[in-house]
């Protein structure tokens, strides 16, 4: 059976968000993950981690800049990262290493760059030059600091304009950088959008052993996984089959449903 981490800035929403991962421990999760942790000092979140018994397995890398109140204002306002944004290489490099300050400190082995939404009107080489230069400095930086970058390919209905929406995309940019520890976060919430044809991708690119991170979410409304079209206990099956022992984030909307999937992953009972 995969490793499922819970994603505290999505599941839990009636809980306070520090208070989020003793109800996600309460649940059995071993893992969790979120979006941002830049609002809470690193102290604070890394205290929550242990008092939980819990592994941070993932955040992002800041949307924009790096103080906290223009953070938050920027991602309201549409910012969704910075790499691929011509001219603001100091800025996406800073965030970068601010993020590596906070993975240290929750001792979080990867971080998901965010690629960004392309400027209008912007020339497209220019974008792809920034893009493969600024992942490529960040993996310096990673690597010295002993972490895994992840790139996601995001659909284009929840986020219009995002860099990244196709895994072979992703899998041919990791390719041409040829960094063994920048690899890609395969959502298959996001992949089923866009693509579809899950178990084949999986087959297709798990074996390359450039997929360092799989998330999930019912399709179309990101609810539950059992809830929508996509068979997820075919997926875990194959996830095993295939040797993947990574973590599976669970990045989805809850509803009144709970956690019957996860129960049902656990005791084999899904079919």
């Amino acid at each position: 059976m995969p490793r499922f981490a819970a994603n505290l800035s999505m599941l839990y929403p009636q809980w306070n968000f520090l208070d989020r991962f003793a109800a996600a421990a309460d649940d059995g999760f071993q893992g969790v993950e979120f979006l941002f942790p830049y609002a809470f000092a690193p102290e604070q979140l890394a205290s929550a981690l242990q008092a939980n018994g819990l592994q941070q397995v993932l955040f992002n890398t800041p949307a924009a800049g790096t103080d906290t109140t223009s953070m938050q204002q920027a991602w309201a306002q549409g910012a969704r990262g910075t790499a691929c944004l011509p001219g603001h290489e100091a800025e996406f490099l800073a965030g970068v290493r601010y993020a590596i300050d906070y993975a240290k400190a929750l001792h979080c082995p990867r971080l998901h760059v965010m690629a960004g939404v392309v400027p209008q009107g912007c020339d497209a080489a220019a974008v792809d030059a920034t893009y493969l230069g600024n992942l490529c400095r960040a993996a310096d930086l990673a690597d010295a600091a002993a972490l895994e970058l992840t790139i996601e390919p995001i659909n284009t209905r929840d986020m219009p304009g995002y860099y990244l929406h196709h895994q072979e995309q992703a899998h041919g940019i990791i390719a041409a950088l040829d960094a063994p520890h920048v690899k890609v976060q395969m959502d298959l919430y996001h992949c089923q959008i866009m693509e579809g044809d899950l178990a084949m991708r999986l087959r297709r690119y798990l074996p390359t052993g450039r997929v360092g991170h799989i998330q999930i979410a019912g399709v179309p409304d990101r609810h539950e996984p059992d809830v929508g079209e996509i068979h997820y206990p075919y997926l875990f099956r194959l996830l095993d089959e295939l040797g993947y022992a990574g973590w599976v984030g669970c990045e989805y909307n809850p509803t009144p449903v709970g956690l019957g999937w996860l129960h049902a992953a656990r005791s084999g009972s899904g079919r």
